[in-house]
Protein backbone atom coordinates (compact mmCIF):
# COMPACT_ATOMS: atom_id res chain seq x y z
CA UNK A 1 0.00 0.00 0.00
CA UNK A 2 1.44 3.54 -0.73
CA UNK A 3 2.14 5.67 1.87
CA UNK A 4 1.93 9.63 2.31
CA UNK A 5 5.04 11.87 1.52
CA UNK A 6 6.74 14.21 4.01
CA UNK A 7 7.09 17.88 2.02
CA UNK A 8 7.16 21.73 1.56
CA UNK A 9 6.00 24.35 -0.01
CA UNK A 10 8.23 26.94 -1.63
CA UNK A 11 7.34 30.46 -2.98
CA UNK A 12 9.15 31.38 -6.18
CA UNK A 13 12.09 33.51 -4.76
CA UNK A 14 12.51 30.13 -1.99
CA UNK A 15 13.14 27.80 -5.20
CA UNK A 16 16.59 27.20 -5.45
CA UNK A 17 19.59 24.37 -4.46
CA UNK A 18 19.91 26.13 -0.77
CA UNK A 19 16.04 25.21 0.12
CA UNK A 20 15.81 22.41 -1.69
CA UNK A 21 19.01 20.91 0.84
CA UNK A 22 17.77 22.09 3.26
CA UNK A 23 13.94 20.21 2.35
CA UNK A 24 16.27 17.03 2.27
CA UNK A 25 18.03 17.67 5.45
CA UNK A 26 15.06 17.99 7.35
CA UNK A 27 13.15 14.58 6.08
CA UNK A 28 11.23 15.74 2.96
CA UNK A 29 10.65 13.85 -0.25
CA UNK A 30 8.50 16.48 -1.83
CA UNK A 31 8.15 20.19 -2.71
CA UNK A 32 4.82 21.69 -3.72
CA UNK A 33 6.55 24.97 -5.60
CA UNK A 34 4.20 28.11 -5.83
CA UNK A 35 5.49 30.07 -8.80
CA UNK A 36 3.33 33.52 -7.77
CA UNK A 37 5.27 35.18 -5.05
CA UNK A 38 2.21 36.24 -3.27
CA UNK A 39 3.61 37.25 0.07
CA UNK A 40 7.13 37.46 -0.47
CA UNK A 41 8.83 38.70 3.41
CA UNK A 42 12.29 39.04 4.07
CA UNK A 43 11.64 36.62 7.23
CA UNK A 44 9.01 34.40 5.21
CA UNK A 45 6.19 34.91 6.99
CA UNK A 46 3.03 35.98 4.48
CA UNK A 47 2.09 39.62 5.09
CA UNK A 48 -1.08 41.65 4.97
CA UNK A 49 -0.57 44.39 2.41
CA UNK A 50 -1.45 44.89 -1.14
CA UNK A 51 1.10 43.74 -3.90
CA UNK A 52 2.08 45.40 -6.59
CA UNK A 53 2.49 44.43 -9.99
CA UNK A 54 3.31 40.82 -8.58
CA UNK A 55 -0.27 39.57 -10.12
CA UNK A 56 1.53 40.25 -13.59
CA UNK A 57 5.17 39.74 -13.04
CA UNK A 58 4.10 35.59 -13.78
CA UNK A 59 2.38 36.45 -16.96
CA UNK A 60 4.63 38.58 -18.47
CA UNK A 61 7.93 35.86 -18.02
CA UNK A 62 7.93 32.09 -19.07
CA UNK A 63 7.69 30.34 -16.22
CA UNK A 64 4.67 28.63 -17.30
CA UNK A 65 5.99 27.60 -20.27
CA UNK A 66 6.97 23.89 -20.61
CA UNK A 67 10.70 24.19 -20.67
CA UNK A 68 10.89 26.16 -17.66
CA UNK A 69 8.43 23.81 -15.77
CA UNK A 70 10.64 21.04 -16.73
CA UNK A 71 13.68 22.73 -15.89
CA UNK A 72 12.57 23.42 -12.07
CA UNK A 73 11.40 19.72 -11.88
CA UNK A 74 15.05 18.41 -13.17
CA UNK A 75 16.61 20.74 -10.44
CA UNK A 76 14.55 19.85 -7.55
CA UNK A 77 15.28 16.19 -8.73
CA UNK A 78 18.60 16.35 -9.00
CA UNK A 79 18.31 17.16 -5.14
CA UNK A 80 16.92 14.02 -4.34
CA UNK A 81 13.26 15.84 -3.93
CA UNK A 82 9.97 15.07 -6.08
CA UNK A 83 8.22 18.41 -7.48
CA UNK A 84 4.46 17.01 -6.16
CA UNK A 85 2.52 20.28 -7.72
CA UNK A 86 2.37 23.83 -8.00
CA UNK A 87 -0.09 25.69 -6.46
CA UNK A 88 -1.86 29.04 -7.71
CA UNK A 89 -2.34 30.52 -11.28
CA UNK A 90 -0.72 34.21 -11.48
CA UNK A 91 -3.76 36.71 -11.33
CA UNK A 92 -2.81 38.13 -14.38
CA UNK A 93 -3.76 34.81 -16.17
CA UNK A 94 -7.13 34.87 -14.71
CA UNK A 95 -8.88 37.77 -13.60
CA UNK A 96 -11.16 37.44 -15.89
CA UNK A 97 -12.47 34.17 -14.92
CA UNK A 98 -12.67 35.07 -11.74
CA UNK A 99 -14.64 38.34 -12.45
CA UNK A 100 -16.71 37.01 -15.49
CA UNK A 101 -15.01 39.76 -17.63
CA UNK A 102 -14.74 40.15 -21.37
CA UNK A 103 -11.02 38.14 -21.39
CA UNK A 104 -12.37 35.25 -19.72
CA UNK A 105 -12.82 32.82 -22.88
CA UNK A 106 -9.17 33.91 -23.84
CA UNK A 107 -8.23 33.79 -20.54
CA UNK A 108 -9.42 29.80 -20.18
CA UNK A 109 -7.46 28.93 -22.81
CA UNK A 110 -4.42 30.07 -21.13
CA UNK A 111 -5.10 28.36 -18.05
CA UNK A 112 -5.74 24.88 -20.56
CA UNK A 113 -2.19 26.10 -22.07
CA UNK A 114 -0.66 25.74 -18.27
CA UNK A 115 -2.49 22.77 -17.58
CA UNK A 116 -1.24 20.77 -20.32
CA UNK A 117 2.81 21.93 -19.39
CA UNK A 118 2.22 20.95 -16.18
CA UNK A 119 0.98 17.48 -17.02
CA UNK A 120 3.46 17.17 -20.14
CA UNK A 121 6.17 17.94 -17.13
CA UNK A 122 4.89 15.13 -15.37
CA UNK A 123 3.68 17.18 -12.15
CA UNK A 124 0.12 15.39 -10.88
CA UNK A 125 -1.09 17.86 -8.98
CA UNK A 126 -2.15 21.75 -9.55
CA UNK A 127 -3.45 23.97 -6.41
CA UNK A 128 -5.62 26.66 -7.05
CA UNK A 129 -8.36 29.23 -4.39
CA UNK A 130 -10.91 30.28 -6.67
CA UNK A 131 -11.57 33.92 -4.97
CA UNK A 132 -11.55 37.08 -5.87
CA UNK A 133 -10.78 39.01 -2.37
CA UNK A 134 -7.74 35.81 -1.43
CA UNK A 135 -6.27 36.30 1.51
CA UNK A 136 -6.73 38.92 3.54
CA UNK A 137 -6.60 40.96 6.55
CA UNK A 138 -4.62 38.74 8.81
CA UNK A 139 -2.70 40.32 11.54
CA UNK A 140 1.20 39.45 12.19
CA UNK A 141 2.15 39.29 16.01
CA UNK A 142 3.53 37.45 18.71
CA UNK A 143 0.53 34.96 18.98
CA UNK A 144 2.39 31.64 18.96
CA UNK A 145 4.33 29.75 21.95
CA UNK A 146 7.03 31.98 23.92
CA UNK A 147 6.03 34.81 21.66
CA UNK A 148 6.60 33.21 18.46
CA UNK A 149 5.61 35.94 15.54
CA UNK A 150 2.65 34.37 13.57
CA UNK A 151 -0.68 35.23 11.66
CA UNK A 152 -3.99 35.75 13.12
CA UNK A 153 -7.29 37.60 12.05
CA UNK A 154 -9.82 39.70 14.50
CA UNK A 155 -12.44 41.09 13.19
CA UNK A 156 -12.33 43.67 16.64
CA UNK A 157 -8.07 44.61 16.11
CA UNK A 158 -8.03 43.85 12.41
CA UNK A 159 -8.09 46.28 9.62
CA UNK A 160 -11.39 46.90 8.20
CA UNK A 161 -12.23 45.74 5.06
CA UNK A 162 -12.64 47.95 1.99
CA UNK A 163 -13.90 47.21 -1.67
CA UNK A 164 -11.78 45.74 -4.30
CA UNK A 165 -10.12 48.31 -6.88
CA UNK A 166 -10.68 47.09 -10.03
CA UNK A 167 -7.52 46.25 -11.74
CA UNK A 168 -6.98 44.40 -8.49
CA UNK A 169 -7.83 40.36 -7.19
CA UNK A 170 -6.18 38.21 -4.67
CA UNK A 171 -4.61 41.61 -3.20
CA UNK A 172 -2.51 42.02 -6.20
CA UNK A 173 -2.55 44.80 -8.66
CA UNK A 174 -2.69 43.67 -12.22
CA UNK A 175 -3.65 46.87 -13.68
CA UNK A 176 -2.69 50.13 -12.08
CA UNK A 177 -4.55 52.47 -14.57
CA UNK A 178 -8.14 51.29 -13.51
CA UNK A 179 -10.11 53.17 -11.83
CA UNK A 180 -13.16 52.84 -9.20
CA UNK A 181 -14.59 49.38 -7.69
CA UNK A 182 -15.08 46.14 -8.97
CA UNK A 183 -18.75 45.30 -9.34
CA UNK A 184 -20.78 43.46 -6.72
CA UNK A 185 -21.64 39.69 -7.13
CA UNK A 186 -23.93 37.52 -5.69
CA UNK A 187 -22.66 33.73 -4.43
CA UNK A 188 -24.85 32.09 -6.87
CA UNK A 189 -23.14 34.27 -9.85
CA UNK A 190 -19.60 33.17 -7.75
CA UNK A 191 -20.51 29.79 -7.92
CA UNK A 192 -21.74 30.07 -11.95
CA UNK A 193 -18.22 30.90 -12.71
CA UNK A 194 -16.49 28.61 -10.63
CA UNK A 195 -18.99 26.08 -12.75
CA UNK A 196 -17.34 27.51 -15.90
CA UNK A 197 -13.97 27.14 -14.95
CA UNK A 198 -14.68 23.28 -14.01
CA UNK A 199 -16.32 22.26 -16.44
CA UNK A 200 -13.40 24.20 -19.45
CA UNK A 201 -10.88 22.63 -17.07
CA UNK A 202 -11.25 19.39 -15.70
CA UNK A 203 -12.07 17.70 -19.18
CA UNK A 204 -7.72 18.99 -20.13
CA UNK A 205 -6.81 17.84 -16.48
CA UNK A 206 -7.94 14.52 -17.39
CA UNK A 207 -7.02 14.35 -20.36
CA UNK A 208 -3.35 15.11 -19.01
CA UNK A 209 -3.27 13.38 -15.65
CA UNK A 210 -3.23 16.24 -13.38
CA UNK A 211 -5.87 16.53 -10.68
CA UNK A 212 -6.90 20.06 -9.87
CA UNK A 213 -7.22 20.64 -6.19
CA UNK A 214 -9.33 23.70 -4.50
CA UNK A 215 -8.01 25.43 -1.25
CA UNK A 216 -10.76 26.38 0.93
CA UNK A 217 -11.38 30.03 1.93
CA UNK A 218 -8.84 31.66 4.05
CA UNK A 219 -10.26 33.88 6.15
CA UNK A 220 -13.55 30.85 6.14
CA UNK A 221 -16.07 34.34 6.13
CA UNK A 222 -19.05 34.44 4.36
CA UNK A 223 -18.12 37.31 2.81
CA UNK A 224 -14.98 39.38 2.37
CA UNK A 225 -14.21 43.31 1.44
CA UNK A 226 -17.81 43.18 -0.27
CA UNK A 227 -17.30 39.67 -2.35
CA UNK A 228 -18.76 36.08 -1.84
CA UNK A 229 -17.05 33.24 -0.73
CA UNK A 230 -16.97 29.43 -2.11
CA UNK A 231 -15.62 26.99 0.90
CA UNK A 232 -16.75 28.72 3.88
CA UNK A 233 -17.96 25.88 5.43
CA UNK A 234 -16.48 22.37 5.34
CA UNK A 235 -19.89 20.54 3.76
CA UNK A 236 -19.19 23.14 0.81
CA UNK A 237 -16.18 21.38 -0.64
CA UNK A 238 -18.95 18.52 -1.50
CA UNK A 239 -20.95 20.84 -3.61
CA UNK A 240 -17.42 22.16 -5.44
CA UNK A 241 -16.74 18.37 -6.56
CA UNK A 242 -20.21 17.71 -7.61
CA UNK A 243 -20.27 19.90 -9.88
CA UNK A 244 -17.65 17.76 -12.15
CA UNK A 245 -17.45 14.35 -10.59
CA UNK A 246 -13.91 13.10 -11.61
CA UNK A 247 -10.68 12.17 -10.39
CA UNK A 248 -9.04 15.28 -11.31
CA UNK A 249 -11.30 17.54 -9.59
CA UNK A 250 -9.96 17.29 -6.05
CA UNK A 251 -9.24 19.45 -2.61
CA UNK A 252 -5.86 21.14 -0.99
CA UNK A 253 -6.82 19.97 2.10
CA UNK A 254 -6.03 23.19 4.30
CA UNK A 255 -6.63 21.65 7.90
CA UNK A 256 -6.01 24.89 9.09
CA UNK A 257 -8.61 26.70 7.49
CA UNK A 258 -11.25 24.13 7.58
CA UNK A 259 -10.57 24.74 11.78
CA UNK A 260 -10.96 28.17 11.53
CA UNK A 261 -14.48 27.56 10.34
CA UNK A 262 -17.86 27.64 12.56
CA UNK A 263 -19.48 24.27 11.48
CA UNK A 264 -18.69 21.07 11.39
CA UNK A 265 -15.30 19.54 12.69
CA UNK A 266 -11.78 18.57 11.20
CA UNK A 267 -12.50 15.02 11.48
CA UNK A 268 -15.59 14.57 10.09
CA UNK A 269 -14.34 16.93 6.98
CA UNK A 270 -11.28 13.90 7.04
CA UNK A 271 -13.67 11.41 6.89
CA UNK A 272 -15.98 12.81 4.74
CA UNK A 273 -13.49 13.89 1.87
CA UNK A 274 -10.76 10.82 2.57
CA UNK A 275 -13.66 8.32 2.11
CA UNK A 276 -13.61 9.74 -1.68
CA UNK A 277 -10.18 9.74 -2.08
CA UNK A 278 -10.48 13.58 -2.73
CA UNK A 279 -7.56 14.91 -0.49
CA UNK A 280 -4.65 15.49 -3.34
CA UNK A 281 -2.28 16.83 -0.71
CA UNK A 282 -2.74 18.25 2.97
CA UNK A 283 -1.57 21.81 4.51
CA UNK A 284 -0.73 19.67 7.61
CA UNK A 285 -1.03 22.89 10.01
CA UNK A 286 -2.45 23.82 13.51
CA UNK A 287 -5.01 26.97 14.88
CA UNK A 288 -6.37 28.52 18.07
CA UNK A 289 -9.88 29.82 17.59
CA UNK A 290 -12.56 30.04 14.82
CA UNK A 291 -13.53 32.93 12.39
CA UNK A 292 -13.59 36.01 13.00
CA UNK A 293 -11.12 35.69 15.79
CA UNK A 294 -8.03 32.91 15.35
CA UNK A 295 -4.39 32.70 15.48
CA UNK A 296 -1.79 30.27 13.60
CA UNK A 297 0.12 28.48 16.07
CA UNK A 298 3.11 25.38 16.52
CA UNK A 299 1.42 22.44 14.95
CA UNK A 300 1.70 20.73 18.32
CA UNK A 301 0.01 23.69 20.40
CA UNK A 302 -3.40 24.33 18.74
CA UNK A 303 -6.63 23.04 18.99
CA UNK A 304 -6.39 19.72 16.45
CA UNK A 305 -5.44 16.74 17.99
CA UNK A 306 -3.05 16.25 14.76
CA UNK A 307 -2.35 12.57 16.07
CA UNK A 308 -5.97 12.05 15.51
CA UNK A 309 -5.78 13.91 12.37
CA UNK A 310 -3.45 11.86 11.22
CA UNK A 311 -4.27 8.60 12.30
CA UNK A 312 -8.03 9.43 10.00
CA UNK A 313 -5.52 10.17 7.15
CA UNK A 314 -4.09 6.57 7.43
CA UNK A 315 -7.66 4.76 8.07
CA UNK A 316 -8.59 6.42 4.51
CA UNK A 317 -5.44 5.50 2.76
CA UNK A 318 -4.19 8.98 2.16
CA UNK A 319 -1.12 8.61 -0.03
CA UNK A 320 -0.77 12.07 -0.98
CA UNK A 321 2.24 14.39 0.38
CA UNK A 322 1.45 16.49 4.26
CA UNK A 323 3.15 20.20 3.91
CA UNK A 324 3.28 22.62 7.22
CA UNK A 325 2.81 25.22 4.66
CA UNK A 326 3.51 28.19 6.92
CA UNK A 327 4.49 28.17 10.46
CA UNK A 328 5.67 30.69 12.85
CA UNK A 329 8.78 31.87 13.31
CA UNK A 330 11.73 31.17 15.89
CA UNK A 331 13.55 34.42 17.11
CA UNK A 332 16.56 33.71 15.40
CA UNK A 333 18.86 34.70 12.69
CA UNK A 334 16.73 32.15 10.24
CA UNK A 335 13.36 32.68 11.65
CA UNK A 336 11.65 30.79 8.40
CA UNK A 337 14.21 27.94 8.58
CA UNK A 338 13.66 26.93 12.30
CA UNK A 339 10.12 27.42 12.38
CA UNK A 340 9.74 24.71 8.80
CA UNK A 341 12.10 22.42 10.74
CA UNK A 342 10.26 22.30 13.69
CA UNK A 343 6.82 21.64 11.89
CA UNK A 344 9.02 19.28 9.72
CA UNK A 345 10.12 17.24 12.61
CA UNK A 346 7.08 17.10 14.66
CA UNK A 347 5.27 15.58 11.73
CA UNK A 348 7.96 12.70 10.69
CA UNK A 349 7.95 11.83 14.86
CA UNK A 350 3.91 11.35 14.57
CA UNK A 351 4.21 9.81 10.88
CA UNK A 352 6.87 7.36 12.22
CA UNK A 353 4.83 6.28 15.26
CA UNK A 354 1.44 6.06 13.21
CA UNK A 355 2.13 5.38 9.82
CA UNK A 356 4.61 3.35 10.30
CA UNK A 357 3.25 1.37 13.43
Amino acid sequence: MAEMKIGIGLYRYMLNKENYRFAKQAGCTHIIAHLVDYYRDQDGVHGTDEVKNMGKSVANEDVWSYESIHRLKNEIEDEGLTLYAIENFAPADWYDVLLDGPKKEEQIERLKHIIRNVGKAGIPVFGYNFSIAGVWGHLRRPLARGGAVSVGFSDKEGAKQTPIKNGQIWNMTYDENEEGYIDEITTEQLWDRLTYFLNELVPVAEEVGVVLAAHPDDPPLKTLRGTPRLVYQPHLYQKLLDIYPSKSNALEFCMGTIQEMTEGNIYDAIEQYGSQEKLAYVHFRNVIGKVPEYHEVFVDEGDIDMVKALKLLKKHNFDGVLIPDHTPLFDTEIPWHMGMAHAIGYIKGIYDAVVKE
